[in-house]
């Protein structure tokens, strides 16, 4: 003792701070420094300890100022502070430290693991690249933990034939190797691999554990391989591993991705412990199955269980009731999300304004935005999408420049929803200006965007320009897709340029891109526009050949309207005769049409009371009849239709027509 004070030796503080370090006691390692500092024993060897003890306690400022003020920092300092920026998701300025750590110390094996995370986490594939350089040049690249870390580099960066490299180079691999790369085949879509890696762990003695079977269970309900799946549950229950939480969650969501409901609840109610997972991914399977009564049901007993609900349950349930236009069930959980104060979730928000959406409630989706504390891109998306959806298109274009007021960035989303808008006002000047803000932005890089421009300056009439864009897709895509040549064949459709529009479909088909029954649909209209009757049998004629699972009924109606329109209505009606669809009033709309523009009263008789019977409230379909009668001269039978109206109650809705000037539109 000393003046009251109790005097300790170095080797005390030490071994103190190492003792507040393991059982992160911060309060207590503050008292300490304090202690030191007053007793003037702050030594550049307890300023080390203190921030290596700071740092394992979380406290960073603290940390990175002992960490700082030190002339010579030990390689245990550097070490504990990228853990701890690692740690704390802080994974540049983990890398910062690395970078200053060159030329003062020398990395090691613990070193390399943290610091090659950081550049996962930042998905930076040419740090990594770098990272493994000095790994192999400092004789660290058979050290497994090291490699461990690789391979987790590279799933994550994307470049699986890297980790496979890295993979297959170690002579000394543990579970965590292969679960790494069983997951990492997940994460990037190959799922035979990821299989296969399985098969290899389990026959070469290597013993799986919990994160091998949350890893490879994903796999078979991806691939909803059920037998798989049942011998991975075999496994488990084999080697105890069953009863854990987290593989009992993976268990349910195989089955239920499986379309094994009955499975994934007997699963589900043997569970002695259920977390919010549990529930919310048993409560997710129910809403993929259409099944929205069980869905609400295991959520009133969730919480009758005391499992409170989170925000992906809430979203997950208002969104089912979107699709299944339950509105009322819809409310309830808006109010309960208002009472438990989550409705303000960012996810719940969006959820709300695409349910009420789909309900036609489109005052309700303003509700939600105006008591939006903070209106963030999601949340504009949704209600920009809940405009175009109920055709409000001049709504949706306001609320997105009002966005871009509030300097709300959109993203790939938010232009996906409102550039159906622009398509559809089909007005060139906001089409070109709309053009300019994707390019400005860099969004004329995503594929998706640039279909959705095509269509928008197809319907503007501008196919020149549509074309422009096509032939201006980023070299990086290897294939155009379906959707894009489906999108410039369409556009030639529209306008009846038939020509274009098969040259396109063939350059498709040479490119190899398989269509679909979009891309049928868009060539034989444009076909039946045209008058190009025999190239549009042919390619019906492919397409039952060669695409039969393309083919709907809508292709029929084409045909038939493309037969109709060359007055080979004979065929025509034959083939609505022979279509192996039920017909409905497309089909028969077509041969009446025809019928109309040929006068053939036979044919257009029976299309008219076959009309009459699939749609009788339909008064453009008497109208239609009363003209093929009228062009014959048959006034009788004129009269007799508009007394079948008049009996019936129908009348007829009239025109409408629409000018635009000066920015304002007229009825």
């Amino acid at each position: 003792m000393n003046g009251g004070k109790v005097v300790l030796t170095i080797k005390q503080y030490q071994s103190l701070l190492n003792h507040y370090a393991a059982t992160q006691s911060i309060y207590k390692a503050k008292a300490l420094h304090c202690h030191i500092i007053t007793g003037g024993l702050l030594s550049d060897h307890l300023r080390s300890s203190l921030s290596v003890t700071y740092a394992m306690c979380g406290h960073i400022p603290y940390a990175r100022k002992l960490f700082d003020e030190l002339p010579q920092s030990s390689l245990l300092s550097y070490n504990i502070v990228i853990r701890m920026y690692v740690h704390d998701r802080l994974y540049q300025d983990a890398i910062n430290v690395f970078v200053g750590m060159i030329g003062r110390c020398c990395p090691d094996s613990y070193t390399y693991p943290f610091v090659v995370k950081a550049a996962a986490e930042l998905n930076s594939i040419k740090l990594g690249s770098v990272l493994h350089g000095r790994i192999l040049r400092g004789w660290f690249g058979s050290d497994r933990y090291v490699q461990n870390s690789l391979l987790a580099m590279y799933m994550n960066c994307g470049r699986v034939e890297l980790a496979r490299k890295v993979f297959d180079g170690m002579k000394n691999r543990d579970a965590i190797s292969w679960n790494t790369m069983i997951s990492g085949y997940y994460r990037n879509g190959f799922m035979n691999d990821a299989l296969m890696t399985f098969d290899r762990m389990v026959y070469g003695g290597v013993e799986p554990d919990r994160a091998t079977v949350v890893s490879v269970l994903p796999v078979c309900g991806h691939l909803k391989d059920l037998e798989i799946g049942r011998e991975v549950h075999k496994l488990a229950e084999e080697k105890g591993l069953a009863d854990k939480l987290e593989v009992k969650n993976a268990l349910v969501n195989m089955y239920m991705k499986c379309n094994r409901m009955d499975e994934a609840r007997f699963v589900f109610d043997r569970m002695e412990n259920r977390d919010v997972i549990s529930w919310t991914s048993m409560i997710n399977g129910y809403i993929e199955d259409g099944d929205l009564k069980n869905a609400l049901d295991l959520c009133r007993l969730m919480q009758f269980e005391g499992v409170k609900p989170n925000a992906v349950t809430i979203a997950s349930l208002v969104s089912a009731c979107g699709s299944a236009c339950e509105l009322k069930d819809g409310q309830c959980l808006h109010g309960w999300a208002i009472r438990q104060m989550v409705d303000s979730e960012i996810i719940i928000e969006t959820a709300l304004i695409s349910m009420y959406s789909k309900c036609k409630r489109i005052d309700l989706c303003f509700k939600v935005l105006s008591g939006a504390s903070e209106k963030q891109t999601g949340t504009w998306s949704a209600i920009i999408a809940a405009c175009v959806q109920n055709q409000l298109m001049r709504e949706a274009l306001e609320l997105f420049k009002r966005m871009r007021r509030e300097d709300v960035e959109p993203n790939i989303a938010t232009l996906n929803g409102v550039l159906p808008a622009f398509a559809v006002v089909a007005d060139m000047r906001q089409a070109m200006d709309i053009h300019c803000y994707l390019t400005k932005s860099g969004f004329m890089s995503s594929i998706e965007a640039s279909t959705c421009l095509i269509d928008v300056y197809s319907k503007c009439g501008s196919l020149e320009s549509a074309h422009k864009i096509f032939d201006a897709i980023p070299r990086k895509y290897k294939c155009k897709d379906v959707v894009l040549w489906s999108a410039l064949i369409s556009g030639y459709a529209i306008h009846s340029d038939g020509p274009n529009a098969l040259m396109v479909f063939r350059e498709m088909l040479r490119s190899g891109v398989k269509p679909n029954e979009v891309t049928f649909t868009s060539v034989l209209h444009a076909c039946s526009h045209t008058g190009l009757v025999d190239k549009g049998l042919t390619i019906f004629e492919f397409m039952l050949e060669h695409h039969r699972t393309a083919v709907r009924s809508n292709h029929f109606t084409c045909v038939v309207d493309l037969l109709g329109r060359a007055d080979r209505l004979k065929e025509a009606y034959d083939l609505i005769s022979a279509v192996p669809f039920e017909t409905g009033p497309a089909d028969w709309g077509a041969l009446l049409g025809a019928c109309v523009i040929h006068e053939n009263a036979e044919l257009g008789e029976v299309a008219a009371n076959k009309l009459f019977e699939l749609e009788p409230e339909n008064t453009g379909n008497y109208m239609l009849l009363m003209k093929i009668y009228g062009s014959m001269g048959r006034w009788k039978d004129v009269e007799n239709v508009r007394n079948m109206i008049t009996s019936i109650g129908l009348r007829k809705k009239p025109g409408l027509s629409l000018v635009q000037a000066s920015g304002s539109t007229s009825r």
